[in-house]
C-alpha cells in the first residue's frame, strides 16, 4: 500500500508515449524537466489545474493518472 497521499503514473505515461522525455511533457503543460522529475518521485504535488494538463496530454482522466490515498500519511517538516 503507498504511504504517500497522492501517487501518479506520470513516469509509465511518458514510456508509453514513446518515450516521452521530462522536458517534453514539461514544454506541454508549462513546467520545466526539474519540476516533472519533482512530480513523478511524489516529492511535489501539481495544482490542479497543471494535474489536469498532464492527464489531457496524455488523453487520460485525471484519476487514471493520479491516484488519491487517504489514508495514507504525508511527509510534512513537522513530522516528529
Amino acid at each position: 500500500m503507498p504511504t504517500e497521499p497522492l501517487t501518479n503514473e506520470v513516469r509509465l505515461l511518458r514510456f508509453l508515449a514513446q518515450d516521452m522525455t521530462q522536458a517534453e511533457l514539461g514544454q506541454r503543460v508549462g513546467l520545466t524537466r526539474q519540476t516533472i522529475a519533482a512530480i513523478e518521485q511524489g516529492r511535489y504535488s501539481p495544482s490542479l489545474e497543471v494535474a489536469f494538463r498532464i492527464a489531457d496530454v496524455f488523453g487520460k482522466r485525471l484519476e487514471e493518472v493520479f491516484h488519491w490515498n487517504p489514508g495514507a500519511t504525508a511527509k510534512t517538516a513537522d513530522a516528529k
